[in-house]
């Protein structure tokens, strides 16, 4: 079988690794001082945590992204970096991905094998699994052992996005609760100390331990509230605050953190509200489709008050389209004004109670934060300017909207489509999600794209979503993190955040 390589990128040792970094912190070509990176994460920290359970806390997809990492990860500008495999290929019909693992060990000293590795991801993807992106690899058709140290991922069709799913943190790799790494972690009071975890090749492993422990090598970790994280910023006991959502951007807003402390990553995805009933009103795509015209998204953007927050109409996010894929479909109405929007809305709420029907107030269910209420007190006041009242109701309550806020863990056009078709908390127009199916499996590039503009003009009409915005994810970043960079992934590895001189 010819095989061409897609990247053959070796990452460095863990030894030479640790040892580069107590060196260059000691000559203080870091700043801030030789001791560990403090970081505060916003959310619960659970040092026993697994991709197996849904999905993950701020805190818990960070440390696993140290201690656990998958078979690729992403570096600091978001760009696909090697992790448990230091190197791979891509057949030439682009349907088998093959990974060579590098040599690593588990957290309780054995060695790691191709076998464990494809017990853990076929156990991912198994029926009763939890995990957060098991429905995203529908063209996976095995994942096999080839020797100790290769497995492979064959696939029905090819998918150019693989990588960028295997990097995401729910598919880091825990083996029976152990990690492998490039970090190890323990308990340090409230925090989480993580330290390079040993080169398990290194001459000397006295030597390759005592580098590994170094303050400057370190990483000091704490999951906590958000006014808690930006406090610890404040007061001085974090360099850095990760987990930045909309609905805790208000606790930075009031917090006195210089603006220009703030990391604002330009993120595709969903952000908006999802219709999870179609009874009564709500049973007409005209109906559905009148509230989305309603909602005013950049006066509540706004309300925010950040710049880089943009509005997003269509269903699907304007990714890279490196599979040569159709521009996102804008509504018929996204050129209107709010004044003609509103009047359109308007006629179709009051043809609906001319013929004596009545309709119940919207159950929305929002997060319940500080920009969760912001979110309803704006949308609930667009639709009651069309005569429709609103209830805010909890996340895990019965609704009819529900806050969708996800980031597109790759660039694949039909993601978004897959992702509001026939969900848990989605509608189901099962014309569309056939042709979903038929799309994913299609191996012509051409009537891909043709399928794509297709499914999303059928699902316009029907309208399961309001679009809101694009997702908002923020972080705080101290002077001494050179190496935090805002990137379409969101991605900031701990290990990364104290950038090498050149």
């Amino acid at each position: 079988m010819t095989r061409r390589s897609l990247r053959s990128r070796r990452g460095a040792r863990f030894a030479g690794t640790a040892l580069l970094v107590a060196a260059l912190a000691g000559c203080g070509l870091f700043g801030g001082g030789g001791g560990p990176v403090r970081i505060a994460a916003m959310g619960p920290l659970n040092a026993a945590a697994s991709p197996l359970n849904g999905e993950l806390s701020s805190p818990n997809a960070a440390l696993l992204e140290m201690t656990a990492q998958g078979l690729v990860g992403y570096d600091a500008d978001g760009q696909i970096d090697t992790g448990l495999a230091e190197r791979w290929t891509v057949t030439g019909d682009g349907r088998s991905y093959i990974f060579r693992l590098r040599e690593a060990k588990w957290s309780n000293g054995r060695e790691v094998t191709a076998d464990d590795v494809v017990s853990v991801l076929r156990g991912y993807l198994g029926t009763n699994s939890r995990n957060l992106l098991k429905d995203d690899f529908p063209e996976i058709e095995t994942v096999r052992a080839m020797t100790d140290q290769v497995i492979e991922i064959r696939l029905a069709v090819p998918q150019p996005n693989m990588l960028e799913l295997l990097a995401q943190p729910s598919m880091t790799i825990v083996y029976k609760g152990m990690g492998w790494g490039p970090m190890r972690s323990r308990k340090a009071g409230r925090a989480l100390l993580l330290t390079p975890a040993p080169d398990p090749l290194a001459d000397d492993p006295e030597a390759a331990e005592a580098a590994a422990n170094d303050p400057a090598a370190s990483v000091e970790l704490v999951g906590t509230s958000p006014a808690g994280a930006l406090a610890r910023y404040n007061n001085g006991y974090a360099d850095g605050v990760i987990g930045g959502r909309f609905s805790t951007l208000p606790y930075f807003l009031v917090s006195s953190i210089g603006r220009s402390r703030l990391i604002v990553d330009p993120v595709p995805g969903l952000f908006g509200l999802s219709f999870t009933s179609a009874e009564g009103f709500l049973a007409s795509d005209i109906n559905r489709d009148a509230l989305s015209r309603v909602v005013r998204r950049q006066r509540l953007i706004d309300a925010f008050g950040l710049a880089e927050w943009q509005p997003q109409r269509a269903l699907r996010p304007a990714v890279y389209r490196r599979d040569g894929g159709p521009e996102p479909l804008q509504p018929a109405w996204a050129d209107f004004d709010n004044d003609s929007r509103f009047a359109q809305s308007k006629r179709v709420v009051d043809s609906w109670r001319a013929a004596g029907r009545e309709i119940a107030p919207l159950r929305i269910a929002v997060p319940q934060t500080p920009g969760g209420r912001i979110l309803f007190a704006y949308v609930a006041a667009d639709f009651a300017r069309i005569g429709i009242e609103s209830r805010r109701v909890a996340m895990d309550a019965a609704s009819d909207l529900r806050l969708i806020d996800e980031v597109a863990p790759n660039d694949d056009a039909l993601w978004a489509l897959r992702r509001l078709s026939c969900q848990r908390d989605t509608l189901c127009n099962r014309e569309a999600q056939a042709k979903i199916d038929q799309a994913v499996l299609n191996i012509d590039s051409g009537q891909r794209a043709r399928q794509i503009g297709e499914i999303e003009t059928m699902l316009g009409r029907y309208t399961p979503f309001i679009p809101i915005a694009t997702p908002l994810r923020w972080s705080v970043a101290s002077q001494r993190l050179t190496g935090f960079k805002p990137n379409a992934r969101a991605a900031h590895p701990l290990n990364r955040l104290l950038a090498k001189p050149n």
